[in-house]
């Protein structure tokens, strides 16, 4: 089970939170300012930008399973 602990943020997890809200906040401005919803372009840089923010934010707050000896 993968455990994510809030005590590991860092300025990883900074940075991926603010690749994640940039994803998003690009998608709805350039949709709203031009009037295009559906383009592959602004598709594949949102997706760029909302998977890094979602994969780094992940992986700066995973908690590494301590051995047991």
């Amino acid at each position: 089970m993968i455990n994510i602990d809030t005590k590991n943020f860092s300025i990883f997890t900074i940075i991926s939170l603010l690749f994640l809200t940039a994803g998003i906040v690009f998608y709805i401005y350039w949709g709203s300012r031009y009037g295009v919803w559906s383009d592959s372009g602004i598709y594949s840089i949102t997706i760029v930008f909302v998977l890094s923010g979602i994969l780094g934010t992940l992986l700066s707050l995973y908690e590494k399973p301590e051995e047991q000896s």
